[in-house]
């Protein structure tokens, strides 16, 4: 199975979340899944593809043709495929994918995570989708989803067709075991 990662580029984050996501992708390799993500050589979205790449796992970058600057791209992809704009890469992410981890990241990792989950919840795609909650990363973004249910501002389901997860293995488990969830809400 094809996991896309979507995750900071940040080379100024605290040395845990380097760690966690390195492991994930190691894990995830381990397991025989393959990673797809945006090609970043820094950041999380390098973590990811490192570990991935320790044990000799397929990893797909796909990227922007303005992102073709030394350093800005991981090299050691199995296979890269080069977009023109970030709308068409988000759709390859997604087309090439059966699953999405979200790892921590900034407004872009949040955009894409916000894309898949409405995406889910319009019954557009039906795949497992998992934050990774390291150090308890997205325990605001999780409250935030609690509170705008709550506030009926979308139905509480759509809160259940994501996971707040902090084990790679759980994480990687859930995948694995996915159930459809039915349709659209």
């Amino acid at each position: 199975m094809n996991i896309c990662i979507y995750g900071a580029s940040s080379e100024e984050l605290k040395k845990i979340y380097y760690e966690k996501t390195e492991e994930l992708g190691r894990l995830m390799a381990k397991r025989g899944h393959g990673l797809v993500f945006g090609g970043g050589e820094t950041g999380l979205m390098g973590a990811a593809a490192r570990g991935v790449s320790h044990e000799k796992g397929y990893i797909l970058g796909i990227s922007p043709k303005f992102f073709d600057q030394p350093g800005v791209l991981y090299q050691h992809c199995t296979e890269f495929i080069f977009t023109e704009t970030m709308r068409e890469r988000k759709h390859l992410l997604e087309s090439r994918s059966d699953a999405t981890i979200v790892v921590p990241g900034g407004i872009g990792t949040y955009e894409e995570f916000f894309e898949i989950l409405t995406l889910k919840s319009l019954g557009r795609i039906d795949r497992p989708i998992v934050l990774y909650n390291i150090e308890g990363y997205y325990d605001s973004m999780r409250e935030l989803l609690e509170y705008t249910a709550a506030e009926k501002f979308m139905s509480r389901d759509v809160v259940g067709l994501c996971r707040f997860m902090k084990n790679p293995e759980e994480i990687l488990d859930y995948i694995e075991n996915y159930k459809n969830y039915g349709g659209k809400l």
